[in-house]
């Protein structure tokens, strides 16, 4: 197994920390992985899924969201619609770098990201979620509806 440390540009324009794990061989398909609502790409589930997809034979990438572990940004602006749009550009940089993305996996709040993602990828050939909410406004409570907006200007104080 051979994990590289990559960046590349999120949604809000701030560089995204990622790992790229991948067998010794040619991958059978690549995947991206989402994190859970303020973890990290570093997180015991993030590493242990992506061990095992990559003994597996799969490429994975994970990254960490704008404002979070090692990426750019403050997390206090980001939002839902950020973190979506981070996933596409993981799933873009992917594409462009070394393979389509053909699996979508998300942990937790990860996982109600890559079902909004789904339909922006369109190299996707199957989404996974991990203990993910359907969507995102089941959660709020924990956090505020504010997080949901589409402009961190919009929340309220």
């Amino acid at each position: 197994m051979t994990s590289l440390k990559v960046e590349f540009p999120g949604s809000l324009g701030h560089l995204l920390a990622a790992r790229l794990d991948k067998p010794n061989t040619l991958p059978r398909a690549w995947a991206v992985f989402a994190h859970c609502f303020t973890c990290s790409k570093d997180s015991k589930a993030a590493s242990y899924i992506s061990r095992a997809l990559v003994e597996a034979g799969f490429g994975v990438l994970r990254f960490d969201f704008t404002g979070l572990g090692g990426s750019g940004g403050d997390f206090a602006n980001t939002h839902f619609s950020s973190n979506v749009g981070d996933l596409v550009a993981a799933a873009d940089w992917l594409r462009s770098e070394h393979g389509s993305p053909a699996l979508l996996i998300g942990h937790s709040l990860g996982g109600a990201a890559v079902l909004a993602a789904a339909h922006r990828i369109a190299d996707a050939c199957a989404v996974v979620t991990l203990g993910a909410p359907f969507e995102p406004a089941h959660v709020t409570r924990h956090f505020g509806e504010g997080w949901l907006s589409s402009s961190p200007t919009e929340r309220p104080v």
